[in-house]
């Protein structure tokens, strides 16, 4: 799927219904993955185009690993595959919030953990595990 350009004026951008994904330099754009039965936050991940694509084709989560520089289709390994329930954009079309039904064990991060963010920050900088 071609993706068009974002729209230069501003109230179309932020209220029109075309979906028009602003990707950064690097051609990637930001996605928060969220599990949509319970609304907790799974993961932050990249998709470029093609993994924007290959995930409305196939209903199945993927991602661009900027470390690998390659296409990662989530849970190949792991079994722990994204099923998508719905794909939602932000006002500016720059950030993707990707709702999923997470199959295997239900664990998105590769600690073994559900979710990634599982320590919480304390006003000293101190890590907490929650």
């Amino acid at each position: 799927m071609q993706f068009p350009p974002p729209p230069t004026d501003k109230h179309e951008l932020e209220e029109g219904l075309a979906f028009t994904p602003k990707f950064d330099a690097h051609g990637l754009i930001v996605c928060v993955t969220q599990e949509a039965a319970s609304g907790e936050i799974l993961m932050l991940a990249y998709m470029n185009a093609l993994a924007l694509d290959k995930t409305l084709e196939t209903g199945i989560a993927h991602y661009w690993s900027r470390s690998r520089n390659a296409l990662w289709r989530k849970g190949d390994t792991s079994g722990q595959v994204q099923k998508l329930v719905d794909l939602r954009v932000d006002c500016d079309q720059d950030a993707l919030l990707l709702r999923v039904e997470v199959g295997g064990d239900g664990k998105a991060c590769h600690t073994g953990r559900k979710s990634c963010f599982y320590r919480a920050v304390s006003p000293e900088g101190g890590l907490t595990e929650v």
